[in-house]
């Protein structure tokens, strides 16, 4: 408080009188003001998230940060696909495509490199397992991987519904992950392009947060990288699901890595793009 001072007080049991040692302190109570929030500022090649700002060592650059887009198939996404018979709405993910494509766009246009992946078999099913046959098939529909579906057979690679929606079709340079799993670094060479490329700082989006999201996060983790989850870039049939899974990255300092919100990358990425114009500008005048 502002003005502290001390009382006593003494009496008989029951009756107790308080005595103000300085009379010049006999004023009303005193509101004690609200104290301002410490003043924080993300660092230069750093990301404003959730439970520290990422990258931890600031280096976000296109030369050491890529965007993962995972999953992002007519078979999860589109209407007649394997997660429609699987009893799932898809009309989530549908509502997730703009906010992606806006990202992608970004990161395109300020050149950093970008990753999709896509979860899906061989066509003779020997990639399949026969626990994962049988989960598949556990639904409603009993229709699971490998059934003909409006979109071709589910999740078999090169069928219609296996592959990414067009709303986000990777271009010229930006490789396609094809996993069997939900991690997208078991049994691929996702690892091996991104050492070669010196990438160490992944921010994931995409389908289903807590499936191959998290998985894929989890498996970064454990490989050294600095991942960043986009908490409104990503998503999850259950919402209570998508909550769990974003709470549990934020564990223990951060223990899968970091959480952030899709504008904040947004703004990094177009704000590094055009510092950098800024900068090599009087280079290209001169060499004009």
């Amino acid at each position: 408080m502002d003005c502290p001072f001390m009382m006593v007080a003494a009496g008989n049991p029951g009756i107790w009188t308080l005595t103000v040692l300085n009379p010049t302190h006999n004023h009303g109570p005193v509101t004690e003001k609200p104290r301002p929030a410490p003043q924080t500022r993300v660092k230069k090649g750093q990301v404003s998230s959730v439970p520290y700002d990422w990258p931890h060592d600031a280096t976000f650059t296109p030369f050491t940060t890529a965007l993962v887009l995972i999953d992002m198939q007519r078979d999860f996404c589109s209407p007649g696909g394997y997660m429609e018979f699987q009893g799932y709405d898809v009309s989530g993910a549908q509502i997730l495509v703009p906010k992606l494509q806006r990202l992608l766009h970004a990161f395109r246009n300020a050149g950093f490199p970008v990753y999709h992946t896509r979860e899906g078999h061989r066509s003779d099913l020997s990639t399949l397992s026969t626990r994962e046959s049988f989960r598949s098939r556990n639904n409603p529909s009993g229709l699971g991987i490998g059934a003909d579906g409006p979109l071709g057979r589910f999740l078999i690679r090169g069928e219609p519904g296996h592959d990414i929606i067009p709303e986000l079709y990777p271009i010229l340079g930006e490789p396609v992950i094809d996993k069997p799993g939900r991690g997208a670094f078991s049994h691929t060479d996702f690892e091996l392009l991104l050492r070669n490329k010196g990438i160490r700082n992944l921010i994931l989006t995409g389908l289903m947060t807590d499936v191959a999201v998290s998985t894929t996060m989890r498996e970064a983790s454990d490989r050294g990288f600095d991942c960043l989850l986009l908490e409104d870039g990503t998503m999850a049939h259950d919402p209570g699901s998508h909550v769990a899974v974003c709470e549990s990255i934020k564990k223990e300092g951060g223990v899968f890595g970091a959480t952030g919100k899709l504008d904040d990358i947004v703004r990094a990425v177009e704000n590094f793009r055009t510092t950098t114009v800024k900068r090599l500008a009087p280079q290209m005048t001169a060499v004009a």
